[in-house]
């Protein structure tokens, strides 16, 4: 994602990061060419002095954003380890680092050395909000696949297309999974606007399952148009920085990866 000269570092659309164990987002007109504006939040924080911290900054950066005429969504501003940077969510859009004077902007990860195993410093504060997004999910909006037996011993969340090849991949170690007891849970997550009808088309289906597997093979889901959670499921995945498909989170909103072998996910699991 580029800047542009007069926004600098406060567009703050994430750059859509690819792998190969994801299908990426596509350009559509879903794109989030601007914030959108609300009241912030600013987080908790475990000292007053901490709070009053935390407003000045959400207050500095909702000026810079007025300035550089981009409406902004604040939705938690947190300390990090690191000494006068914050970690703000957006909604929306993934999360970014603030300078404490609000006059900086990071995009990008930023990641503690020192020991074997680099340590992106914004995955547990990332965690603590997908956690709670996650948690007021209703599982009557998701397409549920139990554990085998019925009793689950893991409980995974995935963001899915039925357009997208690595979601196919997975879905056919559906009962492997689900041997080894995890419960699936898929949340609706169309890449782009253009697989949007298909996708509510799915969950408007009497047979989300069925429907599923229909649109996997490229065959085309008709069912009579309902109030659908698709949208508000898509919004959901922005907000946690979702920005390809498959994206499987843990019940502690930890971002287990893309695709991965049954094999995988359990050694994610038992981490």
């Amino acid at each position: 994602m580029l800047f542009t000269r007069s926004q600098l570092v406060i567009a703050c659309t994430l750059a859509s990061t690819l792998f190969v164990s994801a299908c990426s987002k596509e350009n559509s007109a879903q794109k989030q060419d601007a914030l959108t504006a609300s009241a912030p939040a600013t987080g908790e924080a475990s000292t007053l002095n901490e709070r009053n911290t935390q407003q000045r900054l959400v207050s500095t950066l909702e000026k810079h954003f007025k300035t550089a005429n981009i409406n902004a969504k604040i939705l938690s501003v947190k300390k990090t380890e690191v000494p006068n940077l914050f970690w703000v969510s957006l909604e929306g859009m993934g999360s970014v680092y603030a300078t404490a004077d609000g006059q900086y902007i990071i995009q990008g990860d930023v990641v503690r050395l020192g020991d074997k195993q680099l340590h992106n410093v914004s995955d547990a504060l990332q965690a603590t909000e997908n956690k709670k997004y996650l948690a007021a999910l209703n599982t009557e909006d998701l397409i549920v696949y139990p554990a085998q037996g019925g009793k689950a011993k893991h409980v995974i969340y995935v963001f899915t297309d039925s357009s997208c090849p690595y979601c196919h991949k997975l879905h056919e170690h559906l009962a492997e999974i689900n041997a080894k007891e995890i419960e699936v849970r898929y949340i609706a997550w169309p890449r782009g606007e253009q697989f949007m009808p298909t996708m509510q088309a799915i969950w408007c289906s009497q047979d989300r399952k069925a429907a599923f597997e229909q649109a996997t093979k490229g065959l085309p889901v008709n069912a009579a148009e309902c109030k659908n959670p698709v949208r508000d499921q898509y919004q959901l995945g922005l907000n946690m920085g979702v920005n390809g498909t498959p994206a499987i989170y843990n019940v502690e909103g930890e971002y287990l990866g893309g695709y991965m072998t049954p094999e995988e996910i359990v050694q994610r699991l038992n981490k």
